[in-house]
């Protein structure tokens, strides 16, 4: 499910993640048998509502998360049943920016500290200058080296996530999950943030976001998620032109449109998301579209490529 003329870098096959829910033998199906690829220098966008599997999923890719079940590749080899030193070995090509800089960096070290910790963690002390590589990922981040002797609770937010985005490239992975990496930023430290990440490093990216606008800016490709399962994917071009499944519809509509004359009806979704412990039958999203007929109520439709590279999973284009 990706160009044919670019490297496969991940892949995931038929990925699941199940956790026990609440009440006994109950299930909470967080990804449902999801597959696609992400290519060598792509950034694959992920939008879905809060809940959908967004996250599980990304760590999933990383192996911060086990995989109930299924197939990760990172260049060829599947990280799924890794462990130990093979493990700890692949930390080093896939890293991941989180959501909330606050939580992720320890407040009782210093930027010094928390930056020298990758290093020190993969016995690369004394191996490089260590000293010498953490001034150039400062630079990089656009901080000085004043900020190496502040505590977390120092710096402004923006700082704090350029902080987690110097960490996460210190071992210079081929990979970084960016876990809503900007949404807790002001609009004009967002766009340096963006800018940061897509034009001057040019590495590969899963990007998950609720924001469809900083999807639309970053993204090669795009993945709709709903209830665990991946319903939509597509070059964002052609997401924006023609989508086939109702849900990703419905999302796009919501975007807002400055030029009063390009606006769009905005379609409004009945009933509420159905709760990941009791999904629908069929298709996830039956409940709630306005499109659904008897076959969608009782049978899961599969991803097909309905179009060169456009992928949906919809009884109505099969």
């Amino acid at each position: 499910m990706a160009a044919n003329d670019k490297e496969v870098l991940v892949k995931a096959d038929h990925v699941k993640v199940y956790f026990k829910g609440k009440k006994r033998g109950q299930t909470v199906k967080a990804v449902d048998d999801v597959s696609f690829e992400i290519m060598k220098g792509e950034t694959f966008g992920v939008v879905g509502e809060s809940g959908c599997g967004k996250s599980t999923l990304g760590r999933t890719l990383i192996r911060l998360q086990q995989p109930t079940d299924g197939h990760i590749y990172l260049n060829g080899t599947d990280i799924a049943g890794l462990k130990g030193a093979q493990l700890k070995e692949m930390r080093k090509e896939a890293q991941i920016i989180f959501q909330d800089p606050s939580a992720c960096l320890n407040p009782r070290r210093t930027i010094k500290q928390i930056l020298m910790e990758p290093f020190e963690i993969h016995n690369l002390k004394g191996k490089i200058d260590v000293d010498a590589k953490i001034m150039e990922l400062l630079q990089l981040v656009g901080l000085d080296s004043y900020h190496l002797s502040r505590y977390p609770h120092e710096l402004s937010g923006g700082q704090k996530q350029r902080i987690g985005i110097a960490r996460a490239l210190a071992l210079e992975p081929q990979i970084i999950i960016c876990d809503e990496a900007v949404s807790a930023l002001d609009v004009s430290v967002q766009a340096q943030v963006l800018n940061l990440l897509k034009e001057k490093l040019g590495l590969t990216y899963f990007f998950i976001s609720h924001n469809l606008n900083v999807v639309y800016q970053v993204s090669d490709r795009v993945g709709v998620m709903y209830l665990g399962k991946m319903v939509e994917i597509a070059n964002y071009d052609q997401l924006y032109e023609k989508r086939y499944h109702p849900y990703t519809e419905a999302l796009l509509s919501a975007i807002p449109q400055v030029d009063q004359e390009e606006q769009k009806e905005r379609i409004h979704l009945e009933g509420e998301v159905p709760s990941p412990y009791d999904p629908p039958s069929g298709c996830h999203f039956h409940t709630r579209c306005p499109k659904a007929c008897d076959k969608c109520r009782h049978t899961a439709p599969e991803l097909k490529e309905v179009a060169p590279g456009h992928y949906v999973a919809c009884h109505l284009y099969e």
